[in-house]
């Protein structure tokens, strides 16, 4: 974890960045073929697992001390299929080191891999919001997909979580395998029928090392994709949702505050298997990430090495690291915020900003760090600029 020597002109106070946890947890029934995630299907070692991820999380923990946890999140895999006494272990060793209660406890869930007495055990052990994996409320899209869960079992699954007075946020995709843009928004416009407050709405793209990848199934054309973002985001305002990022809307204010931290460059602890962490201290900011296999992860936590790796973030690659989650935001981040979570001066991406003014991708500054709606369209372009 942190230690080495000061990155030259380093400004950074750790004390004043905010920290989130990510637990992860492997395990899932079936491997979606457009997933690539670090997810395994097959039999779980709940109870090894459990034992080496609380070890992980007490070292983590410790190495970050005093910083308060502001949000936590169980991702994977599928944390719904994790016994909810791990959560409360989780929430336990955070109350055990006095930090403060966090504002946002969020726990993924598969619609087909969960109940209502499992939802409502989870809330008991410290779970505040959901997030649902729905995808499509089309089963034929749902097969294509390789997804476990049925329409009714995802509406059975968010009126429960209703029912419970949590939180809840639910993922959708669109540019699905031979999708048409009515039945894309038929998904969405049932979405916003059932007095959600917040929804992910993401592109499917095919990602390396996936099934999909390798063999690609026909999805619509960029023009098709162009004109299924229009309408899409059009519904979205008609029903009072903001785009408060790339793909998360939120209405009467409602925000993801775990995701948020990400998006501001904020600091987050990693533990379980594969998982990743940033961590920033006086010396500079720091990456480092656990084995990916379960088996692997399990058997290096007993041996006492507690990552795979280690690595100080390079003072030149700060920059596009910012703006790689900064630029996601509609309402981009204070110029100040770069300064205090880099370390570094403004002066270093002067240029760049100028430049990407010139092409009508940034917006004015210095003293905010913003994309225009075309840099937020056409946001790898905007990040080529860095």
């Amino acid at each position: 974890m942190p230690t080495g020597a000061a990155a030259s002109g380093s400004t950074l106070n750790p004390i004043e960045i905010p920290l989130g946890l990510y637990v992860h947890y492997p395990w899932c029934v079936a491997k979606c073929p457009y997933c690539d995630f670090n997810s395994h299907a097959g039999q779980r070692s709940d109870e090894a697992y459990a034992e080496a991820l609380l070890m992980q999380l007490d070292v983590a923990l410790a190495l970050s001390a005093p910083r308060p946890i502001k949000t936590i999140f169980f991702g994977g895999g599928t944390p719904s299929l994790m016994p909810p006494n791990l959560v409360a272990a989780v929430v336990e060793r955070l109350q055990r080191q006095d930090r403060s209660a966090p504002a946002e406890v969020t726990l993924e869930a598969n619609p087909g891999a969960v109940d209502e007495a499992k939802f409502a055990a989870f809330v008991d052990a410290g779970v505040t919001r959901f997030s649902i994996g729905v995808q499509s409320f089309n089963p034929k899209h749902l097969a294509a997909l390789g997804r476990i869960h049925n329409p009714e079992e995802a509406l059975s699954a968010i009126a429960a979580v209703q029912r419970l007075g949590v939180r809840l946020n639910i993922d959708l995709m669109y540019g699905l395998p031979k999708q048409t843009l009515a039945e894309a928004m038929a998904d969405l416009q049932q979405a916003l029928s059932l007095g959600l407050s917040h929804v992910s709405w993401y592109q499917l793209t095919l990602e390396e090392n996936t099934p999909f990848y390798h063999r690609p199934p026909p999805v619509p054309d960029d023009d098709t994709l162009a004109e299924f973002a229009d309408q899409g985001r059009a519904l979205f305002a008609e029903e009072g949702f903001e785009r408060y990022e790339v793909s998360a809307y939120g209405k009467d204010g409602e925000r993801c505050l775990h995701n948020l931290n990400y998006w501001q460059f904020g600091d987050y602890l990693g533990v379980g298997a594969g998982a990743h962490g940033k961590l920033s201290d006086e010396n500079g900011v720091w990456r480092y990430r656990s084995r990916a296999q379960p088996a692997a992860f399990i058997r290096e936590i007993q041996s006492g090495a507690h990552w795979a790796s280690v690595e100080q973030v390079a003072a030149s690659d700060l920059p596009f690291e910012f703006m790689l989650n900064a630029l996601r935001l509609s309402e981009g981040v204070s110029a100040e915020r770069f300064v205090a979570h880099t370390g570094l001066s403004l002066s270093v991406i002067e240029q760049s900003m100028q430049r990407g003014q010139a092409k009508g991708l940034l917006q004015q500054w210095p003293d905010r760090i913003q994309t225009t709606e075309r840099g937020l369209d056409f946001l790898f372009d905007t990040l080529e600029l860095f």
